[in-house]
């Protein structure tokens, strides 16, 4: 089993669908410690890719969907959500250019360059309580899969579940990036919500490949 373009294009639109069904929950996570519009950026973010997904052509690749996604969020997302999404599509589109497939050691591909592209524009490290916190431990666990043997939809799985407990993860720390990291100790108790909405469209991709 290999996942191609089918895949990517269900990966976001499932990921649409679920920061809608999570927007509320993410705006509330966001007023806690910042500027409580996370969750209706990425939801009207993600709700602009979805027509243009719509004008890709014939023969389009994941490389290609991603990169609609990439320029999509940098476009009309505001805040820090859009550059971060953005780049972290944009350097995975780079990391499958040109491949109509891609197995489990391309997802691993993919996810490391996603991640490694909100760390270069972020600047952020892991215990710092961001989406990195989501982001790496789903990098490693995603590698480790893959290194094990493991097809596609498992590597995906193992990478969203470390996401998802990375995201929990972030719940005590103190935060060094950000507004939240204006709050210093009033930050901890709250969950990082770019960690959250992380763990989220990493789930989709799980989701989207079933």
């Amino acid at each position: 089993m290999t996942v191609g373009t089918d895949w990517a294009l269900a990966w976001i639109r499932r990921t649409a669908d679920v920061i809608a069904e999570h927007r509320v929950e993410l705006i509330t996570l966001d007023r806690e410690i910042g500027d409580g519009d996370h969750g209706e950026n990425l939801d009207r973010g993600f709700s602009a890719v979805l027509p243009k997904l719509e004008t890709l052509p014939d023969g389009s690749t994941p490389s290609d969907v991603f990169k609609v996604v990439a320029t999509t969020l940098i476009s009309t997302v505001g805040g820090a959500s859009g550059p971060l999404f953005g780049t972290a599509f944009l350097k995975a589109a780079g990391a499958v250019s040109g491949r109509e497939e891609i197995d489990s050691a391309g997802l691993v591909e993919l996810l490391t360059a996603a991640r490694d592209g909100i760390v270069l524009r972020g600047k952020a490290d892991v215990g710092d309580k961001t989406m990195i916190d989501a982001w790496s431990p789903a990098v490693e666990a995603g590698a480790a899969a893959a290194e094990s043997g493991a097809d596609e939809r498992t590597v995906l799985d193992a990478a969203a579940a470390a996401a998802e407990a990375g995201a929990v993860a972030t719940e005590p720390l103190v935060a060094h990036k950000g507004r939240a990291s204006y709050l210093g100790e009033r930050a901890v108790g709250h969950r990082d919500p770019g960690a959250q909405s992380s763990a989220l469209i990493l789930r989709a991709a799980v989701e989207a490949a079933t």
